[in-house]
């Protein structure tokens, strides 16, 4: 075993057979809704996913049976015999990921890192579209660095994504600090709308640390020819603070202990992480991107299946 990998126990740290072992689980779960998704926190906000648009095949002949609503008027009349088009589905879409492992997810009170829960949303992400006949890549970013990786649809190019996330998932360490560029967010958004154009699906799994008006911005912009998916992975101190105990706050090289039990401490810094994580719902919520919370204190897959159920209209 290499000493200097950090050990792979699936919730600090994420490993690749962990992640490529999940296409098995996503049987049955898709991103096509049938219902408008209503976000949770947003409440008046609805979105419907466009899904796959439809191509020309051909112009024919009209059978009983067929839709009244593609007949072609022009040519029936052109030759006095009813004609109608007949459509394709388009066969697939590429589908993009932008996995944050940043260190601002570098954090977990409970069950696992935001980092691993992240990590697991990909691959989950990832295998739904593969089975549905999507093309899938994705943009893998930390603090400094971006990985690219083009959509095919591969088994190998699920892969290779997975390695990515875990090649950034096990370069985060407790020595890290978070970047000085506070706009990386923003940076890979306007990567993402350089590569994706149009008709592309594209899921976006953050914590959205750092998210400023140029963020909302750039989602406005990637939404408008996109179906775009925000999954806001947070921890649940963020709702709620324990009673007790000693926590490490950092921001950037600044790292501060506090006890949580100290009612000087409590109430600000729980009123804090709450008011921030309303901050960024409320964000997405004005870009008109459906919102999905998923806690790092239950299973991801889980909270997927919940999502999902509410994007098509049907319980899971």
């Amino acid at each position: 075993m290499d000493q200097t990998q950090p050990a792979a126990d699936g919730f600090v740290y994420a490993s690749l057979a962990q992640l490529m072992a999940l296409e098995h689980r996503v049987r049955g779960l898709s991103f096509l809704a049938r219902q408008p998704l209503a976000s949770i926190l947003a409440g008046n906000h609805a979105s419907r996913l466009r899904g796959r648009g439809l191509n020309f095949d051909e112009l024919r002949h009209y059978m009983p049976g067929d839709d009244l609503r593609h007949l072609d008027w022009r040519a029936s009349l052109r030759y006095g015999k009813p004609f109608v088009r007949t459509f394709t589905e388009e066969r697939d879409r590429p589908t993009l990921l932008l996995v944050d492992q940043r260190m601002s997810m570098y954090f977990g009170s409970r069950r696992s890192f935001k980092s691993v829960t992240s990590a697991e949303l990909a691959s989950l992400s990832a295998w739904i579209a593969f089975h549905a006949g999507d093309r899938v890549g994705g943009l893998v970013f930390g603090d400094q660095r971006v990985e690219h990786i083009r959509p095919l649809r591969s088994r190998t190019r699920i892969e290779a994504l997975c390695a990515a996330v875990i090649r950034a998932n096990h370069s985060l360490n407790a020595a890290g600090v978070d970047s000085e560029h506070q706009d990386q967010l923003d940076q890979v958004l306007r990567s993402c709308i350089a590569a994706a154009g149009h008709d592309h699906l594209v899921c976006i799994i953050s914590d959205f640390a750092g998210v400023t008006a140029k963020t909302l911005q750039l989602l406005r912009q990637l939404n408008a020819h996109n179906d775009v998916i925000a999954m806001l992975v947070y921890d649940p101190m963020a709702l709620k603070l324990p009673e007790k105990g000693r926590i490490t706050v950092t921001q950037g090289a600044l790292q501060v202990e506090m006890e949580v039990g100290s009612r000087q401490v409590h109430q600000p810094l729980g009123d804090f992480l709450s008011g921030r994580l309303k901050d960024v719902a409320e964000l997405l919520r004005r870009s008109q991107v459906p919102l999905m919370m998923i806690s790092t204190g239950e299973d991801a897959l889980a909270q997927l299946r919940r999502e999902l159920g509410r994007l098509s209209g049907i319980p899971r």
